[in-house]
């Protein structure tokens, strides 16, 4: 099958001589063949034509949970998918909060073969110990050997210091990933919220942005003893912020994100006890909102995820200390990053990633597989319910007013828009 794409303007900074330039882009049996100012639709070509068309190479999220398998009523694979690339994102990582845990091989491969003829793609993860117990180190190897793309226990701490130093010992010898959640649990325990002036205001118990700095400053020393490759998901802090970055300097091969509701919102939101705030890490004061931007300008945090998170309601319809952590986030991100950095900055921040799991970029040009986003930069509106694609509808974001929405994606011979 052909497609022709007319009248896009293409964001790709790798290619200097399209972007921000307006194009045709010819795309036959799933690779881009032709790229032109003008380019007449043949028989049997499927045109696409949308207002104020943009294209750039498909955006990646390196933090994402659906359900499937154990939770299918939050959220299953075929339906995540959809929603990731309706949402823009031609590639995801999947988080290890299923039931089972995926920590053997076969969990892996059901995985990959669940979501193998989706338009996004989907790159598993496994745990890092069994049942993500954090107590024996899982059959890494062998789930590396059937496609599991890094480690991680999710939001399960790796709270034995030997557990970790083991795990990045062990997975160098394949260079394999191995994530790290930044938080110090015997600091905050049954914390709510983050730790300050509305906590103490709010009668919750609260999460101390120490719990995170301390966590951060124990792993990385950890990294520096052993090696490996280490990624701190989820980031929330200025003190992380600083410590990462100190650690760059030094050659260690760390990498770390920050989820998108760390960007816009902070624990004043929480005044009204509304559960769809509640996230791990919690929601931080604005000095801290302030510090995780210029971490994200300065390239010392690497990625913004979603941290799409789906939950079934009666999961946040309680009493707040009750109700479990997460939001829902991938319809979201565009138009947040947008909003606060501009089209060109979004986009290339949603493309990162791939090299750091060992997938190879994506740019647009003649010859290469077709892995596009296609989005209308300029599309203002305010986030509601029925813009929800999600199976769940734990959003953090309704009621604000976003700009930009994508499309959808072409990947290969597969599209979805």
């Amino acid at each position: 099958m052909k497609l022709l794409i007319k009248s896009a303007t293409i964001i790709d900074k790798s290619q200097a001589s399209l972007h921000m330039q307006q194009r045709d882009i010819l795309i036959e049996k799933g690779k881009i063949t032709a790229i032109r100012k003008s380019i007449a639709a043949e028989k049997k070509t499927k045109v696409l034509e949308r207002e104020n068309l943009h294209v750039s190479p498909g955006w990646f999220d390196s933090s994402v949970s659906f359900g499937e398998p154990g939770y299918e009523e939050r959220e299953t694979l075929a339906k995540g998918l959809e929603v990731a690339g309706r949402s823009g994102f031609t590639g995801i990582v999947l988080n290890t909060n299923t039931q089972p845990h995926p920590d053997t091989g076969g969990d892996i491969v059901f995985l990959r073969e669940t979501a193998k003829n989706h338009c996004t793609a989907l790159y598993p993860m496994g745990t890092v110990s069994l049942k993500s117990a954090g107590e024996a180190l899982s059959e890494m190897y062998d789930m590396h050997l059937a496609g599991a793309i890094a480690f991680s226990d999710y939001k399960n701490s790796l709270n034995n210091p030997n557990l970790l130093k083991l795990a990045l010992l062990y997975t160098q010898n394949f260079q394999s990933l191995v994530y790290s959640f930044p938080q110090e649990g015997q600091l905050n325990p049954k914390g709510q919220m983050h730790e300050g002036e509305v906590s103490l205001k709010l009668g919750l118990r609260g999460i101390p942005a120490l719990s995170e700095s301390l966590r951060v400053a124990r792993d990385l020393a950890i990294l520096e003893y052993t090696g490996g490759k280490l990624h701190i998901p989820t980031i929330s802090t200025g003190e992380a912020v600083s410590l990462i970055g100190a650690a760059k300097k030094k050659g260690l091969d760390v990498s770390c994100s920050v989820a998108i509701h760390h960007l816009w919102h902070t624990d004043e939101v929480l005044e009204g006890f509304d559960s769809d705030f509640k996230t791990l890490p919690p929601l931080r004061d604005k000095k801290e909102v302030k510090a995780l931007l210029k971490g994200l300008r300065e390239g010392v945090i690497d990625y913004v995820t979603s941290d799409h998170c789906p939950l079934d309601v009666e999961e946040k319809r309680r009493e707040f200390d009750q109700a479990a952590f997460g939001a829902i986030g991938l319809e979201e991100t565009f138009g947040i990053l947008n909003q606060l950095f501009g089209p060109e900055k979004a986009v290339e921040i949603l493309g990162r990633g791939r090299e750091r799991f060992g997938l190879e970029k994506t740019t647009i040009a003649v010859g290469q597989q077709a892995e596009l986003t296609l989005f209308n930069p300029g599309t203002e509106y305010t986030l509601t319910q029925k813009d929800l694609l999600s199976t769940s509808s734990n959003s953090m974001f309704l009621g604000v007013p976003l700009k930009g929405k994508a499309y959808g994606i072409i990947r290969g011979d597969k599209s979805l828009f």
